[in-house]
C-alpha cells in the first residue's frame, strides 16, 4: 500500500482517529532490538474497541496492518514496514471469582511482565514464570510464551479474536493448536494473509499466598538476571531444538562473542543477539544468518527462528 495512491484510506483514518494516526514514524523506539525503520502508517490504539475498529478498517480499506505490542520477538527491517502498524496500548484488566479460581480477563495490549506482578499482589497464583518476560499479552497468546516449565497454554481458557472479513469469536484454549511456542495464530506469521488478531485473553489463576508467589517470582527474576544479558535485543532468536538448547548449539560452533556491524551475540546467553553498538537490523539478520548455518554444518541441524522478521526484507 502506497499513502500516496491511498489518500482516500488515510483520510477516512484520520476521520476515526484523529492524531493518534502519524505518517513515516521511525520504529526503532518502539522495539525492543531498538531498530527498524519508519511505519508508513503508525496508529495508537488505547482499548481493545479502537483495535477491532483499526484492523476492521484496515481489512474493509485492503491496506496491510501489524500489530506492535512490546516490540520483543520481532525484527523490524531497517527499510521499515509498509501499510499500518498498530501500536496496542488496551490494557484494561479485571478479575472474577469462579470459586474454585479467579479468572483474569486482560486486553491483548497489557504488558505481561505488569499482569504477573498486578496477580502476585492479589495473591493469585499461575503467571509468577512471566516476571521479567517481555512483550504483551496478546504477543504471549499468539507464541505460547513460557518460561520456567509453564507457558500459556498451561493458563488460558480462551481468547477474544478478530477475524477478517467475520469479525470477533471466542477460542478456546484447545482450537488455539498451542505447542512449543506456537499457536494456530502463530503459523499465519510470514504468510501473505490478513491475519487474526487478540483482543483479549481469560487466564484461569488460582488462590495463593502473595508471599509465597512472591517469592516463586523473586526466585525466576534472579534466575533471569544471571542467565540472559540486558541491553537491546528481541529476546530468544531461536527456539530449542528437540533435545538440545539454541543457546548451547551456537556458543559450541564457537560463535560466543561474534559481532557483525553493532550487534553481538551474547557473551552471557548466545542465543541473545544485542545491539550494543547502533546496530542495524541487517546486522543482526546477519548474525542469525551466520549462527544458523555454522549449527546446520556443525551438527546438522536447522534451528527455527522464535523471533518474526517484519518488514521489507531482501534475501539473496
Amino acid at each position: 500500500m502506497n499513502v500516496s495512491t491511498s489518500l482516500r484510506a488515510v483520510e477516512r483514518f484520520r476521520e476515526v482517529f484523529g492524531d493518534q494516526l502519524q505518517i513515516n514514524l521511525p520504529l526503532s523506539r518502539y522495539t525492543s532490538a531498538r531498530v527498524g525503520g519508519p511505519a508508513e502508517l503508525f496508529l495508537v490504539v488505547n482499548n481493545a474497541a479502537e483495535l477491532e475498529t483499526a484492523v476492521e478498517l484496515a481489512y474493509l480499506q485492503r491496506i496491510s496492518y501489524f500489530i506492535l505490542g512490546g516490540g520483543s520477538n520481532i525484527l523490524v527491517s531497517d527499510k521499515g514496514i509498509h501499510g499500518l502498524v498498530i501500536l496496542n496500548k488496551a490494557k484494561t484488566v479485571s478479575f472474577r471469582h469462579t470459586g474454585a479460581s479467579v479468572v483474569c480477563t486482560a486486553e491483548s495490549g497489557a504488558n505481561l511482565s505488569s499482569l504477573a506482578r498486578q496477580c502476585i499482589a492479589k495473591g493469585l497464583g499461575g503467571l509468577e514464570w512471566a516476571v521479567g518476560v517481555p512483550g504483551t499479552v496478546g504477543g504471549a497468546v499468539v507464541g505460547n510464551s513460557g518460561a520456567h516449565g509453564s507457558d500459556m497454554n498451561s493458563h488460558l481458557l480462551a481468547a477474544t479474536i478478530w477475524e477478517p472479513g467475520r469479525g470477533t469469536r471466542i477460542y478456546r484454549n484447545d482450537e488455539m493448536q498451542y505447542a512449543y511456542r506456537d499457536s494456530v495464530l502463530k503459523r499465519e506469521q510470514g504468510k501473505d494473509i490478513w491475519r487474526r488478531v487478540v483482543l483479549s485473553a481469560e487466564i484461569e489463576l488460582m488462590l495463593e499466598a502473595p508471599e509465597v508467589l512472591a517469592a516463586r517470582a523473586d526466585a525466576f527474576t534472579s534466575h533471569r538476571k544471571q542467565s540472559q544479558p540486558g541491553g537491546a535485543s528481541c529476546g530468544s532468536m531461536f527456539k530449542n531444538p528437540e533435545n538440545f538448547y539454541a543457546g548451547y548449539l551456537i556458543e559450541t560452533a564457537g560463535l560466543k562473542g561474534f559481532r557483525v556491524g553493532g550487534a553481538q551475540i551474547s557473551e552471557k546467553h548466545a542465543n541473545f543477539f544485542v545491539n550494543d553498538d547502533e546496530a542495524t537490523a541487517e546486522d543482526i539478520r546477519t548474525l542469525f544468518a551466520e549462527a544458523w548455518n555454522s549449527v546446520r554444518e556443525q551438527f546438522n541441524l536447522e534451528m527455527e527462528l522464535e523471533v518474526e522478521l517484519v518488514g521489507d526484507w531482501e534475501f539473496d
